[in-house]
């Protein structure tokens, strides 16, 4: 059975619509709005990803709620969700007045930022060595055991195997080993299939596949979304959708991986698809203010992000 996360965030459909552009973000609005409880939280965190990390700052909470609003997030729910995060640690807010303004910490500052050098960027081309990092077990006082969030999985007790080379626990022992050639492709491809569920992440990733291609092919035959909010909408539920799945794909070397991977192709879309909207949807960012005046359409940042999806 595919995973449900992924299937929530990223594969959910919604009825077939016959218009261009602007339907087909309307179907993606339409799609989101309609699963409950809406998950308010976690697309602030994705719009402060995508429009706050690569312009540092802070935004003020009436365009946050402007921004949820668009996909049916309540002023209700934002400021629920904002206070929450506010607790964890993610969020630091800040009054002028009777304006409200919430920045990034550092720390999530930090966090977001490594999670953006996993979304924004094109597949890897499969040159190069497939490396993995092998954590053991170094005693019986040993600490946490690494877990999926941090890109390992357990083979047995007091053994753990991560794709790339990963930092280990305190208490833990980590081998990292790379190889030019790996042997009985194959093989290898039906055990990282078990070890990794890939079954799972390949259905979500087929699901986004399925979700975002006719805004995409709409917008490469020359259609255009009639305002930048609209078009920012549409990048914040790509971005959305994207990073319920890459963020937990354990980034298998190429040569793992099954042929065809879905990942690939969804990562493909994505690039394509953010850089059609980006224009309109930076512009609107423009319109954003924060503690320190308006945000810029386009930063070393931005245009850093957008390099890495090749454009």
């Amino acid at each position: 059975m595919p995973d449900q996360s992924a299937t929530d965030e990223a594969g959910e459909r919604a009825a077939p619509r016959t218009g261009g552009a602007a339907d087909a973000v309307a179907a993606l609005v339409d799609a989101f709005a309609a699963r409950r409880p809406l998950r308010a939280g976690a697309f602030i965190v994705t719009l402060y990803g995508d429009v706050v990390v690569p312009r540092g700052g802070s935004l003020w909470v009436g365009h946050v709620i402007e921004a949820c609003a668009r996909v049916g997030i309540s002023e209700t729910l934002v400021r629920t969700a904002a206070s929450r995060l506010v607790a964890a640690g993610r969020l630091e807010g800040t009054r002028v007045g009777r304006l409200g303004y919430y920045g990034l910490t550092a720390a999530a500052h930090e966090e977001f930022a490594a999670a953006a050098d996993r979304l924004y960027a094109l597949p890897r081309d499969g040159s190069g060595p497939a490396t993995f990092t092998l954590a053991l077990q170094a005693g019986s006082a040993a600490g946490e055991p690494p877990d999926r969030a941090s890109g390992f999985v357990p083979l047995a007790p007091g053994v753990a195997l991560a794709a790339g080379h990963r930092p280990v626990p305190a208490g833990w022992a980590g081998l990292t080993a790379a190889s030019d050639d790996l042997q009985g492709h194959d093989s290898l491809r039906a055990a990282v299939r078990q070890v990794w569920a890939l079954d799972d992440l390949e259905a979500g990733y087929a699901a986004f596949i399925d979700r975002f291609s006719r805004l995409s092919d709409l917008l490469a035959a020359g259609d255009r979304l009639a305002d930048g909010l609209t078009a920012l909408s549409a990048r914040l539920l790509l971005v959305h959708g994207f990073r319920a799945l890459a963020l937990r794909d354990p980034d298998l070397p190429p040569a793992a991986l099954p042929q065809d991977w879905a990942g690939d192709r969804a990562r493909r879309l994505f690039a394509r698809l953010y850089l059609a909207l980006s224009p309109a949807a930076d512009a609107q960012v423009s319109s954003f203010t924060g503690l320190e005046g308006a945000l810029e359409a386009v930063t070393p940042g931005v245009r850093a992000r957008h390099a890495r999806l090749g454009g």
